[in-house]
């Protein structure tokens, strides 16, 4: 049992919700009589996104409490519900501090957790937050990133979106590039409608995935979060975590085109990440260059893998650039016009299914999906 909003009992062991009969997830359910703690309910409720469900005691409708994918017990009804089945994700919430009485009556209730207001209130939000939107495996989330300039990093994080989507992936795209001229541009909507990376720039603690996803504009079957064609060129740290981690609850993948500087920004996309790709064209300078390139990275992200752009300089060939860079191989990235020249193509580089570069990126999702455990 834990405590939120005063201390944290050594040892406590948590539980997640029970799911929702049927598989679907629905808002909370809430047990009080007192009119104030009801109100502060309702509105972490609706901070959260959920509508729940209000009673001054255990529901007379058989199942309603046992379905719940988290109950809300006010301490003035914790004698209500004493009698009630034993189930996970019971919280009973309170006001008063210094009444020790507080934890035989969730003992009695069976509550995972007691929870004060109103120093619990994000705790709250954010529990109430995942059973709205249902929290099942995070996003694959890989970034990519070139070891020199032009390496052709954003053209493959596209063809990788592209493929994950064709493939029946619920995907984003996330331009965490400012300066480089919109991902968006790339996959033809720069005029979409949907959000760009200003709009979240005041985030703030939790964002709701599925708001977010149904902001962004659509295209080729995915989601994309790119920048506008304003003078923004930067978003606090804090929203760039908090806008990554609503991705990546969503599930699916999540696929981050990452510029080749390391700024407060960048550090917390790089701390979300599973993978990141560095592609590296196979010349010394390319190498040399990726070199410091993945020192920087590898101080945040632990798995740095190489994907090597033809066509090679005498002596080198992926294998060995990969071991110069001292990163495990991904593999040899195709050269085909759409990546030498993306602008110029009238569809996305991996949109026809077809081809080198289609081919490679879907053996990279059954590699990764598989070695995540998704598969």
């Amino acid at each position: 049992m834990q405590r939120r909003g005063t201390k944290t009992v050594p040892g406590a062991v948590t539980h997640g919700p029970p799911p929702a009969a049927g598989g679907r997830q629905s808002g909370p359910l809430i047990v009080t009589e007192d009119a104030e703690l009801l109100d502060d309910l309702l509105r972490l409720c609706a901070a959260a996104g959920a509508t729940p469900e209000v009673h001054h005691s255990v529901p007379e409708q058989r199942g309603s409490w046992e379905a719940a994918p988290l109950v809300l017990v006010g301490d003035d009804a914790a004698r209500r519900v004493r009698g009630a089945a034993r189930r996970r994700g019971v919280v009973l919430v309170g006001r008063d501090q210094d009444d020790s009485g507080v934890w035989r009556r969730a003992v009695e209730i069976g509550a995972d957790h007691v929870l004060m207001l109103p120093d619990g209130e994000q705790w709250l939000v954010d529990r109430i937050a995942d059973v709205a939107e249902g929290v099942g495996r995070p996003a694959l989330t890989v970034g990519v990133i070139g070891g020199r300039g032009g390496a052709g990093a954003s053209t493959l994080a596209c063809a990788l979106a592209v493929t994950s989507a064709r493939e029946g992936l619920r995907t984003l795209l996330v331009d965490a590039d400012p300066l480089g001229g919109g991902l968006d541009v790339l996959l033809g909507g720069e005029t979409a409608e949907g959000l760009r990376w200003p709009a979240f720039a005041a985030s703030r603690g939790r964002v709701g995935g599925g708001a977010l996803e149904e902001s962004l504009p659509a295209l080729h079957s995915l989601r994309v979060l790119s920048w506008d064609r304003g003078d923004c060129v930067a978003v606090p740290p804090q929203a760039v975590r908090a806008v990554l981690a609503a991705a990546r609850r969503r599930g699916g993948t999540v696929v981050v085109d990452l510029p080749r500087r390391i700024d407060d920004g960048v550090a917390e996309v790089l701390a979300q990440l599973d993978v990141g790709l560095l592609v590296v064209p196979a010349e010394l300078r390319a190498v040399a260059a990726a070199g410091r390139v993945a020192s920087a990275v590898g101080m945040v992200l632990r798995d740095l893998r190489v994907a090597v752009r033809g066509p090679y300089a005498p002596g080198l060939d992926d294998r060995e650039v990969a071991r110069l860079l001292g990163l495990p191989l991904v593999g040899e990235v195709p050269v085909e016009s759409a990546l030498l020249r993306p602008n110029e193509s009238k569809r996305p580089p991996g949109a026809s299914g077809r081809g080198p570069l289609a081919r490679f990126c879907k053996e990279f999702w059954e590699r990764a999906l598989l070695e995540a455990g998704a598969a």
